[in-house]
């Protein structure tokens, strides 16, 4: 646990969260090609590293500092299960490298650095756009200005880019996405099977209730806020606009 949290400290922060907060600033230049690289290896949901830090730190321990029930009764079996699941598709890929292509089973290699290469750069390039730029303060002050009506070629290239509609929806409602997790889910997955218009619209309505609680104490209302608040009235008048025409 220790070395779990020195590395959630020390590793973790600074190059995933710290370096995408520095892009105001000029040593952004510095910080931020440290994000690529660090999902390269692993540092994200998908990644190894990432599942390393996660084993490390859950499940949370039981009431006394004692081992939590379902320790080795469900997460350990769980996890050798996925370990091995894992461990049987990166041999079969080391296999593919080699009798297929008449090569011995030492060389195996050849056909899988170059597999594991590329799988690590789709993901890297996958996890860069979804998690910093999706999370990024400029993405979100430009979703403040309704891109959808405001720049509606631009929504259609992305859309494109991202492989439909139902994406994109991904990128324009991630924070409705963190509002309510389990509620809400993958907004990419609801609209495979309900149609990206209705997930869109149906984020638009629930955005326009708002996704925060309104400050304490007479507190001033966080950037994020005020962002939202702007967002939300755009996009129920460009909704409202478009079933009145």
């Amino acid at each position: 646990m220790e070395v779990a949290r020195l590395l959630r400290k020390f590793l973790w922060c600074p190059t995933i969260r710290f370096a995408q907060e520095w892009t105001d600033r000029w040593y952004g230049w510095l910080t931020v090609p440290l994000v690529p690289v660090w999902h390269w290896v692993g540092a994200n949901d998908t990644g190894a590293l990432f599942a390393m830090l996660w084993y490390s730190n859950f499940p949370d321990q039981g009431a006394g500092g004692k081992c939590n029930k379902d320790f080795w009764v469900k997460w350990i079996p769980n996890r050798i299960r996925h370990c091995l699941f894992v461990a049987s598709l990166w041999t079969c890929v080391w296999l593919l490298g080699t009798w297929p292509l008449g090569r011995p089973l030492s060389e195996g290699w050849r056909f899988f650095i170059p597999v594991t290469a590329a799988c690590r750069t789709g993901f890297t390039i996958a996890w860069t756009f979804f998690t910093n730029f999706n999370h990024s303060h400029w993405w979100n002050e430009f979703l403040a200005l309704n891109p959808n009506r405001s720049y509606p070629v631009l929504s259609k290239v992305m859309a494109c880019l991202l492989g439909g509609r139902h994406r994109f929806n991904e990128m324009l409602f991630h924070d409705l996405h963190h509002a309510f997790p389990n509620a809400v889910g993958a907004l990419s997955q609801r609209g495979r099977f309900h149609g990206w218009e209705k997930v869109h619209d149906a984020a638009v309505d629930v955005l326009s209730r708002g996704l925060f609680l309104p400050p304490k104490d007479g507190n001033q209302e966080p950037p994020m806020q005020k962002l939202q608040q702007k967002r939300s009235l755009l996009a129920k008048s460009g909704a409202a606009n478009h079933l009145n025409s």
